[in-house]
């Protein structure tokens, strides 16, 4: 146990005098700044211990409180500690230490944070993984990361790659020799420049790349954070992310510090915008962090006049509505890529009659600095587009394994000698206020529905394939709301091949969201003067240009043709066969969301969400659809039964 009370005096001390710069526990308005404060963002922090000293200090200080609810599961500080301690351990023993990396793929559960702060705890850095990913992209960030250890769960074990090298640790499986292990604090030494993470991102060479943040970066996330908002050991957050996805940590650790209590909601609550509602008002949910496409469709709700809920923060795709002006909380849009912790700039969002542009992105937070540059590195007047630069103490150590490309984004700090700026790629403008106004990309990658994509790694996928000559892939948002990833391929002479057969071969190496819903056929790709593709050239999708899917069995039931036609008309597609899966083609979890509603309209059949996962082709989801009609129907009296065919 680290003997460090003094600590805890330390902080409480700092944030109480951090509390004069928010209003109830959020953003104030901003006031004008001269351009010369917008950068002045300096605030001290604590840094003599790093974040599982911090949770292992609260959990000796309120053992009993609540640190994470997950379904019927409830895990108080003392028992999380305890058993982050003996994961700890166990992995110690397996040779986890500092700045080695260890791999958890467990599912949103209160496995998940113990395997998080165990790893933490014993000195080494986790590498989050998604368990829907494909086998061989598991595979590639294993063998990049050279992790020793894989956490995982035994009842994901058959979508774990075979070719697993390292040791594997299953928390449900190894639980009763884990609880032999020992329960005191592990010896774990150490410092502000080690690893606490790493998170694999989306590739322009084909491969996922690991972005490598240190602990103090990720301490600086997490005071800016409490300060910010407030956060005492009464709140109470939501963790909604996908494990793999960097604003995990966000969700958890400026929590868990605190001694606040961290909630769960179950996969069905969390992708239905009413269900996620309700929810957080029965909860007293406090403060809770969600996508920009959940959370936009969050404040279309109706909401009760008076409810706990202070905060909704959202960040990870352009923000593209405004609050209404009586919603009951505050609503705070946050910007920053992976590579500089979670979040570089922050602000809360005003209703606005009469809006000039989308809602910004903020200000810095504390300690990161941003300056808007052109090509040659000049800070461009107010009101002038260029291209984002973020420095301070939030910036990743640079890529694992790519020093070429580390070189390439973190370059040296044009304005200040010995430090660095991430070129983001990003292009924004200043405010007259200070706030920024983000406007898109400087290239050709990708964001969608918070995923960060690199076209190239698609294409490369594809020109793989013996038929595909070339291709190009764009986002395509043809309907306003509905962005979209479309594959513009070239085929070689003589070749065809069916839509379907190109997605399969995606899928094999790629996860679902960078799957392109629709493949446009081509004779050539559109070029500009200048000899590069003409993007603005391509065509709009449509039944004459796309690729003819692969022609599958016809429909055998009334219920399989009129499930067809709802699908195709949601995801805009001309064909779709009864064995394409819905999230193949495109669908995602709102998407599902309304389909799921459009079935209750035709059909008066209330499916769950996730019964869509567990059935997303057309044949699947109508035999689930035919036993609710016939267990109905079994349940009705013979009168009822002849009422309805009458």
């Amino acid at each position: 146990m680290w003997e460090n009370w003094e600590v805890i005096d330390s902080i409480d001390s700092t944030l109480k005098r951090e509390e004069q710069t928010s209003i109830a526990g959020v953003m104030p308005e901003p006031e004008p700044l001269p351009p010369t404060a917008w950068n002045a963002t300096v605030k001290e922090y604590p840094r003599g211990v790093c974040v599982p000293q911090l949770v292992a200090l609260q959990a000796a200080a309120t053992p009993e409180g609540v640190a994470i609810v997950a379904d019927e599961q409830v895990l108080s500080y003392r028992e999380l500690n305890r058993r982050a301690n003996q994961l700890a351990h166990y992995l110690q023993a397996l040779g986890v230490g500092a700045n080695v990396l260890a791999g958890l793929c467990v599912e949103r559960s209160v496995d998940m944070v113990v395997g998080l702060l165990g790893i933490l705890k014993a000195g080494g850095a986790y590498v989050p993984m998604d368990s829907t990913y494909p086998q061989e992209r598991l595979a590639f960030m294993l063998e990049d990361s050279q992790a020793p250890v894989l956490i995982t769960q035994k009842r994901l074990a058959l979508q774990l790659p075979t070719s697993v090298q390292c040791k594997i640790v299953y928390l449900d499986d190894d639980a009763t020799m884990l609880a032999q292990q020992d329960a005191a604090e592990p010896t774990c030494v150490i410092s502000a420049n080690d690893l606490a993470y790493a998170i694999y991102t989306s590739g322009s060479t084909g491969r996922p790349k690991g972005v490598l943040i240190t602990h103090e970066s990720l301490l600086n996330l997490v005071f800016w954070h409490r300060s910010a908002f407030r956060v005492t050991a009464a709140d109470r957050a939501t963790q909604v992310a996908s494990p793999a996805f960097d604003a995990t940590g966000w969700e958890i650790w400026p929590y868990l510090t605190a001694g606040a209590a961290v909630y769960m909601p179950d996969e069905e609550t969390r992708l239905s915008p009413p269900l996620l509602r309700d929810w957080l008002v029965k909860q007293r949910i406090t403060i809770s962090f969600l996508p920009t496409i959940l959370a936009e469709s969050m404040l279309q709700l109706e909401w009760p006049r008076t409810t706990p809920l202070r905060s909704l923060l959202t960040g990870a795709d352009m923000l593209q509505h405004y609050p209404p002006a009586d919603l009951p909380f505050a609503f705070i849009n946050n910007y920053g890529p992976t590579e500089a912790t979670v979040v570089a700039t922050s602000g809360r969002i005003f209703p606005e009659e009469h809006p000039a542009g989308p809602p910004s992105i903020g200000r810095p937070i504390a300690n990161t600095q941003v300056y808007i540059l052109d090509e040659q590195l000049r800070q461009v007047p107010v009101g002038q587009s260029g291209e984002l630069y973020i420095g301070g103490t939030g910036l990743a150590k640079g890529y694992l394994n790519r020093p070429e490309l580390t070189a390439e984004r973190f370059i040296n700090h044009p304005f200040e000698a010995g430090k660095r700026l991430y070129k983001t790629g990003d292009l924004v403008r200043y405010l007259p206020d200070g706030q920024i106004a983000f406007l898109g990309r400087a290239d050709h990658q990708i964001k969608l529905r918070g995923y960060r994509i690199e076209p190239n790694e698609i294409v490369s996928v594809l020109n793989a394939h013996p038929a595909v000559q070339a291709s190009t892939v764009i986002a395509r948002e043809d309907t306003p709301g509905d962005k979209r990833l479309v594959a513009y391929v070239v085929l070689a002479p003589e070749a065809s091949v069916p839509a379907n057969a190109l997605r399969q071969t995606l899928a094999q190496s790629l996860p679902d969201y960078m799957i392109p819903s629709a493949f446009v056929q081509l004779e050539t790709l559109p070029q500009t003067a200048n000899g590069k593709i003409d993007r603005a050239a391509l065509p709009v999708p449509d039944t004459a240009n796309m690729l003819p899917e692969e022609k599958s069995a016809e429909p055998t039931t009334p219920v399989e043709e009129r499930l067809i036609e709802i699908v195709a008309a949601l995801l805009g597609l001309a064909q779709v066969g009864i064995d394409d899966n819905f999230f193949m083609l495109g669908g995602h979890s709102l998407l599902g969301t309304q389909l799921v509603m459009r079935i209750a309209e035709t059909f008066a059949v209330e499916l769950p969400l996730r019964r869509l996962f567990e059935a997303p082709t057309v044949r699947l989801l109508a035999g689930a659809i035919e036993e609710e009609l016939l267990a109905r129907v079994e349940a009705m009296s013979d009168e009822e039964v002849q009422r309805l065919l009458a």
